[in-house]
């Protein structure tokens, strides 16, 4: 395989990083609004949150994808395909995160956040300095294990118009009768990607207070 196919598989794999990491941001920015909802106890929060999170987790992502792509031009939003990808991605994400964080929030130790408000802390200094910093490091692995989970998830996003890695490698395969070399090349690439996501996300995680070096 030539230089000049690597190179276009390479170009490509920008789209998919970039829509995976404004996926996965915008997806924790939601996923912290679900698992606040989820932890609230009141049936008019929890219920909705509990509905989002069982579909976007129970129906597959391609569904999902599709249904937003088609869905939006029905109720009158036009947005590029791109948007409407990383719309479903972030929702998909988001689901997913919210259980992550919800069950890091949960695992606080209830006597830490008793001893906090007997010291007089305000509640958004117990969150700011108690529950999210505990919370955070006790989720931290699974939420760089959903960032991996949707970098290869974001091969799906060929369904709604977008060239990223696989469909360059798709594209290419046909084009060149070289779908060994084609797809071998596309999964270093994202090898090579999960693993920098990977390494990064421990050095992250070795970093936070508490965390044992």
């Amino acid at each position: 395989m030539s230089i000049k196919l690597f190179e276009l598989l390479l170009q490509a794999s920008i789209y998919t990083v970039t829509i995976s990491v404004v996926s996965i941001l915008i997806g924790f920015a939601i996923a912290i609004a679900i698992s606040a909802m989820l932890l609230s106890r009141q049936r008019l929060f929890m219920l909705p949150a509990q509905i989002f999170i069982s579909f976007f987790r129970g129906a597959p992502l391609l569904v999902q994808l599709l249904l937003i792509y088609n869905l939006l031009p029905v109720i009158g939003i036009n947005v590029p395909s791109i948007v409407a990808a990383v719309i479903g991605l972030s929702l998909c994400t988001a689901a997913y995160q919210a259980e992550n964080l919800r069950g890091g929030f949960a695992s606080v130790p209830a006597g830490l956040v008793e001893s906090a408000e007997m010291t007089g802390m305000t509640p958004i200094q117990i969150f700011r300095r108690i529950r999210a910093p505990i919370a955070l490091r006790l989720t931290f692995p699974a939420l760089v294990n959903e960032a991996i989970l949707i970098l290869k998830a974001s091969s799906l996003v060929s369904v709604v118009g977008i060239v990223e890695l696989t469909r360059m490698a798709q594209d290419l395969a046909g084009s060149t009768f070289l779908p060994l070399e084609i797809f071998a090349s596309a999964g270093l690439i994202y090898l090579i990607i999960n693993w920098i996501v990977a390494l990064a996300g421990g050095l992250i995680e070795r970093s936070l207070p508490g965390v044992p070096r």
